[in-house]
């Protein structure tokens, strides 16, 4: 048994049981990979995968068990390397942030332009997705650490920071009957086609509580995933947008108008999500403070360490 072989299960996994998908991201052959597989198989004695024909069809019970053992190995393995990085180069290496459109294009900027200066020697890589899809990466290892504001807290094996509150605005057009009322309501909105994000970001939850907890259907006409999309068709007049006030500048949308919506949609709370038994490296806990504060060292540590062991209780 070797590390590779656990990478070519743990890589068939993650690509639906397809090993020629496995086998381009990994830069091999599909029957090199069917090859060890085998190897491994036989040296343990357990059938990992149900065969149909040359197709794996699905994953045995106890290839279940093996395979999460191997993603175990594999995430040690590189809290192992990242360790002995720190004592060889401290502010050299490579940190993976994943997260969401409205983050990375509204609210890290100013952060990452900081690291950069602070850490030139750090390669930076930004890798932006639904919630779900970035939680996934830090767990399979694929990324340091994780932002964003659903879906986070819904993962066992992340360790979730509460960042910074937000609330949602409403943009209209200019001359929009909206800015005559004295007071937004939900009310006033459901009378308009809503533009709004899709059911897994940027506190979407928050809208449809809001409306259901009011006994009014609002008319959503339009969901995305990018606030600028959003922007787009809000000033094509195809309907109301509800949006993060993060992502909205008055002295950069000359063609639109906001208004406050925090009397109506409960606050979201941005996130950051760490993998429990992360092994983080000085430079990710320097961005992790640039970006929240309050978030210091210290402070991420003694989570990290809580969380440990409570799970080990």
């Amino acid at each position: 048994m070797n590390l590779q072989q656990l990478r070519y299960l743990n890589e068939i996994a993650r690509r639906d049981l397809k090993i020629s998908d496995a086998a381009v991201a990994l830069y091999t052959s599909q029957p090199a990979i069917s090859k060890q597989i085998k190897l491994l198989e036989e040296e343990l004695g357990i059938q990992i995968f149900v065969r149909n024909g040359k197709r794996i069809a699905a994953i045995t019970e106890p290839g279940k068990g093996l395979l999460a053992i191997a993603q175990q190995i594999l995430l040690e393995t590189k809290n192992f390397k990242q360790y002995a990085q720190e004592f060889h180069a401290r502010d050299v290496g490579q940190l993976t942030i994943a997260t969401t459109h409205t983050q990375a294009r509204y609210v890290l900027p100013p952060v990452v332009k900081r690291f950069i200066e602070r850490f030139p020697k750090v390669k930076l890589n930004l890798h932006q997705s639904s919630p779900t899809q970035i939680a996934e990466q830090v767990l399979h290892g694929e990324a340091d650490i994780c932002i964003a504001t659903e879906s986070l807290s819904s993962y066992e094996g992340l360790v979730t920071l509460p960042c910074y509150d937000w609330h949602h605005c409403v943009i209209v057009p200019p001359n929009h009957a909206l800015l005559k009322e004295k007071t937004l309501t939900l009310r006033a909105l459901s009378k308009y086609p809503l533009i709004t994000y899709d059911q897994a970001f940027s506190g979407r939850s928050k809208i449809d509580d809001a409306f259901k907890k009011a006994n009014i259907t609002p008319d959503i006409a339009l969901t995305v995933i990018d606030a600028d999309v959003m922007k787009t068709y809000i000033e094509l007049g195809l309907g109301v947008g509800i949006m993060a006030d993060i992502a909205f500048d008055p002295e950069h949308e000359p063609n639109l108008r906001m208004l406050d919506a925090g009397h109506l949609f409960k606050p979201s709370t941005t996130k950051i999500g760490i993998r429990k038994n992360g092994y983080l490296r000085a430079f990710t806990y320097d961005f992790i403070e640039l970006f929240a504060p309050h978030l210091t060292k210290k402070v991420v540590a003694d989570i990290m360490h809580l969380s440990c062991e409570m799970d080990e209780e």
